[in-house]
């Protein structure tokens, strides 16, 4: 017998990095060369692909990898889910 599950809700991450203009900052020295790593449904995937991305830059102090929360930026009246 099938239990019927609610699907999970999907929370969109984002992870993108490259090199900075400033380690002070977050300002991309050149936006043609953001790496766009990839689109998550949730901040545990995301979590493990920003992870591999900034262990492989570690030796690059400019180099640097963010989690974007999209599912703030398109749903902000839930953004605390």
């Amino acid at each position: 017998m099938a239990e019927n599950k609610a699907p999970e809700k999907q929370l969109l991450h984002l992870v993108i990095g490259g090199e900075l203009s400033s380690i002070d900052g977050i300002t991309f020295a050149d936006l043609d060369k953001v790496d766009i790593v990839g689109l998550y449904p949730n901040y545990a995937s995301a979590l493990v692909a920003w992870k591999q991305k900034a262990q492989m830059t570690v030796d690059s102090a400019q180099t640097r990898y963010f989690i974007v929360h999209l599912h703030r930026l398109l749903d902000p009246e839930t953004a605390g889910a």
